[in-house]
């Protein structure tokens, strides 16, 4: 599904990425991980296509990211992006919220409703559909920002740190909640410093330093 070739970023003479290489298959959960500085953010990115990588290649489905250049936005409907931040309109509603992805691609309300209400209720945050950012707890904001990727049904969810900023027991709800959202197809990546919650739900380890993968670590078989 997503194939990474000797990918390489480099900011004037420092190497944020050096030569990764790995391959994700439809259905994974992969943890990247790594201290601060170790390039887990700028790997999202790369693939989010938000920038380009200095050499290497990145493929998604078979086909290299390069022949996105001139339409992103379909790579968008296929690749969902969630951050540690929330990024939430101030002005807009939860509603409003998961419903700009729609929105801007033109489809109709009476589509864009339905299919919003759906992915509220698949987050538990339907009751709170017509309340404003500012209202909403941090678990809350961050199950608007679940959904407002998971609106357009991507094949891949990218995670930059979801739970950084949230505490221990709503951590772990909004993982019991990625870990649902896996099991129903979602190829999820995820970046986090949190040892714990990757001890406790066993997938695969991506492990940076440096901008470097250090190594890869595959779930333990019970």
């Amino acid at each position: 599904m997503l194939k990474l070739v000797g990918v390489s970023k480099i900011y004037g003479n420092n190497a944020a990425l050096s030569n990764v290489s790995f391959e994700v298959k439809k259905g994974e959960f992969v943890f990247v991980v790594g201290p601060s500085g170790a390039g887990k953010s700028t790997l999202l990115k790369l693939i989010h296509k938000e920038i380009e990588p200095t050499s290497g290649e990145i493929f998604f489905n078979g086909e290299s990211l390069k022949e996105y250049d001139k339409k992103i936005y379909l790579l968008r409907r296929k690749i969902g992006m969630i951050f540690q931040d929330f990024k939430l309109f101030k002005r807009r509603n939860v509603f409003e919220n998961v419903s700009f992805p729609l929105e801007s691609m033109g489809y109709p309300f009476s589509y864009i409703r339905e299919r919003v209400d759906k992915t509220l209720k698949e987050v538990g945050i339907y009751e709170k559909r017509n309340s404003f950012p500012h209202t909403l707890s941090g678990g809350e904001g961050q199950r608007v920002s679940i959904a407002r990727a998971l609106v357009m049904s991507p094949l891949i969810l990218l995670a930059d740190e979801p739970t950084g900023n949230l505490d221990w027991k709503t951590s772990f709800s909004l993982m019991d909640l990625f870990m649902e959202i896996n099991q129903m197809g979602t190829t999820i990546i995820m970046c986090t410093h949190n040892e714990e919650i990757v001890r406790r739900y066993n997938r695969r380890i991506i492990y940076l330093r440096e901008g470097k993968k250090v190594y890869e670590k595959f779930p333990r078989i019970n």
